[in-house]
């Protein structure tokens, strides 16, 4: 790679967000306020065609890998892997350990090794041992939240005799830290996104002076606004009434100031609204008591997206006070699309996720977004934040892995680009590890194959080499691989591939396959077999051309077998989800409105129907 061409090397603060939809932040359509988030757009670029995995640990591996999350050891989440139909599948798979592997080299690593400061404070979900923690793969300090969630002000009843759930387990430098729960919103007391910002923010401040003299790569992944929604009353009030109309007029809003902001065409045909096949009912069929909760935990939400920019304020002064803003590379983006389910958290709740709410937890009105409350999102509303795309989080359609992504480069590195700007060049999660090192001017050993995968030295190791492509060329250098915007960065002739839980997708060119794994209970459209979308034309996935298009389709086709064979993913012979089955959670699989509506219900006492 090329020497960065500044005098001095620049910083990077990578900011990512939980959950978060793609119309979420102001300068994406939301009306949530994100004044700070909006600044970064207006100084930088939106990237429009911007892809993550469809689940949190599998971009956070191609994040700081720059390879598929297979490869690096993030073939499935660990949480699938706790149960018998997850362990018999998975175990002793290579890709499939659940963390973050020694068969890629990490972004911190390689930057401590040349020169940089490294730190992180937030969400890990990279592995919950001690010699898979932050600490172990490059960080020079580190406090990490580990597990893939937790009580946003630090309290689950684990703590009090409680059976059934996910404790808040954090760490700094390999030692447990136990965290005081915050029962009373007290300013001074934890609260998830303002902990880890203010963390942050002390190891930059408690630089010594020889790490002051190095540049810094800096990591804030926040769990917002994952579920339990969770924020105070005052920034939950901030949206009070705004949502009475519900999730399908919000979801219109979206579309509107989407096409009025220049982000999607006026004739952009949006997929439309999913609710029997991911198991939830309509917003009709909801008493006015429980669209009233319903709304409450949206307004949740938008408090705690609210919060998260914030936040990211705090660290935009605290870079300006020090000198060090303009000579810094900011980068903020969601880790997938929103969150549209519950399912994802039996593994942290169990089977019994409903009496264990009714018993535990105060889902009444003025008790949501608290400490003791537990909501979520739910698919309508995360529908109205990932429209025109279909679906959201866990599906490799648009709706689970186009994200919303801001960037604004150092002064000087990207002289090509315009100052709130647009770009619609198709890119990915993995594109930042060869970014940032182009920029550092850090060079990776030269590739090779192994016959199968190519691969790079690091430490002395073989590791897989980087599958992203940097940025650096383009906006710098106007160095586009085609004429087309959207293939001036990745090649048309390019295969990339997403897989989790036998849902697969594969991107060439303006055409891209799906594939929905069939599960008891209906996963979504396509369960017998593969679907074929020019998405250029139809990025709402919405004109199935299989049947139209034969031999596109087995074009796609044979590039997904060439993929499965190069990043090792457990398919073909019963390539069904796993994890829970029907027998093991029927209540679940059979409707999930179900279940929202005993949170929507619950007032901290178990009732029998539910």
């Amino acid at each position: 790679m090329d020497a960065c061409s500044s005098p001095k090397r620049p910083n990077f603060l990578f900011i990512l967000a939980d959950d978060l939809g793609f119309s979420d932040i102001g300068c994406y359509g939301s009306e949530i306020q994100t004044p700070n988030i909006n600044s970064l757009a207006a100084e930088g670029a939106r990237m429009l065609n911007h892809h993550a995995a469809a689940a949190c640990s599998p971009t956070r591996a191609m994040l700081l890998s720059g390879t598929d999350a297979h490869l690096g050891g993030l073939g499935t989440l660990i949480e699938f892997k706790q149960n018998a139909k997850g362990a018999e599948r998975w175990s002793g798979k290579a890709g499939y350990e659940g963390f973050l592997n020694r068969d890629v080299a990490a972004l911190p690593e390689i930057l401590k090794d040349n020169g940089y400061f490294t730190v992180m404070s937030g969400k890990w979900h990279l592995g919950m041992r001690t010699s898979q923690g932050p600490w172990e793969r490059g960080f020079q300090k580190a406090f990490a939240m580990l597990p893939g969630c937790c009580n946003h002000y630090g309290w689950e009843p684990i703590q009090e005799k409680f059976p059934i759930g996910g404790r808040p387990i954090h760490a700094e430098m390999g030692q447990k830290v136990d965290i005081t729960p915050n029962k009373t919103e007290d300013s001074e007391g934890f609260y998830s996104t303002d902990y880890y910002t203010d963390r942050l923010i002390r190891y930059l401040e408690e630089r010594t002076e020889e790490e002051e003299s190095k540049p810094f790569f800096s990591f804030l992944p926040f769990t917002a606004p994952h579920w339990p929604l969770q924020c105070s009353r005052a920034q939950r009030d901030k949206y009070k009434g705004l949502y009475d109309d519900g999730p399908y007029a919000l979801r219109e809003r979206r579309l509107k100031s989407l096409v009025e902001k220049g982000i999607i065409d006026e004739d952009i045909v949006p997929h439309k609204v999913e609710t029997g096949k991911v198991g939830a009912g309509e917003w009709d069929s909801l008493t006015p008591e429980e669209r009233k909760l319903s709304t409450r935990a949206m307004e949740t939400y938008a408090g705690m997206v609210d919060s998260i920019d914030v936040n990211i304020g705090k660290v935009i002064e605290y870079l300006k006070k020090i000198g060090e803003y303009d000579n810094t590379f900011v980068v903020f983006m969601s880790d997938n699309g929103a969150e549209g389910a519950a399912l994802e958290a039996i593994p942290i709740l169990g089977t019994d996720i409903k009496s264990a709410i009714h018993k535990y937890y105060d889902n009444s009105y003025e008790n949501i977004g608290a400490y003791n409350s537990y909501t979520w999102l739910g698919p309508l509303w995360a529908q109205a934040s990932t429209a025109p795309s279909r679906l959201f989080k866990g599906f490799p359609s648009q709706g689970g892995i186009l994200v919303p992504c801001v960037i604004k480069p150092p002064a000087g590195d990207f002289p090509l680009l315009s100052p709130g700007s647009f770009n619609r060049s198709f890119t990915t999660v993995m594109d930042f590890v060869p970014t940032f090192l182009d920029l550092a001017g850090v060079s990776l050993s030269q590739a090779f194959t192994n016959g199968i995968r190519a691969m790079t030295k690091f430490r002395g190791r073989d590791v897989h080499a980087v599958r992203g492509k940097s940025w650096v060329p383009f906006f710098s250098r106007g160095e586009s691989i085609e004429g087309n915007e959207t293939w001036a960065i990745h090649s048309s002739s390019e295969a990339i591939g997403w897989e989790l839980h036998s849902r697969a997708a594969l991107r060439k060119g303006d055409w891209k396959i799906v594939h929905f794994a069939k599960v008891q209970g209906g996963a979504g459209e396509g369960d017998e077999g593969w679907e074929l979308f020019n998405v250029i034309q139809d990025p709402g996935e919405t004109n199935d051309l299989a049947q139209n298009e034969p031999e596109k389709l087995q074009e796609l086709l044979k590039c997904w077998d060439e993929y499965v064979i190069e990043c090792g993913i457990v398919w073909g012979e019963g390539a069904t989800t796993p994890g829970l089955g029907k027998d093991e959670a029927p209540e679940l699989w059979e409707d999930e409105m179900a279940l929202q509506k005993c949170w929507m219900e619950a007032r901290g006492g178990v009732r029998p129907d539910c």
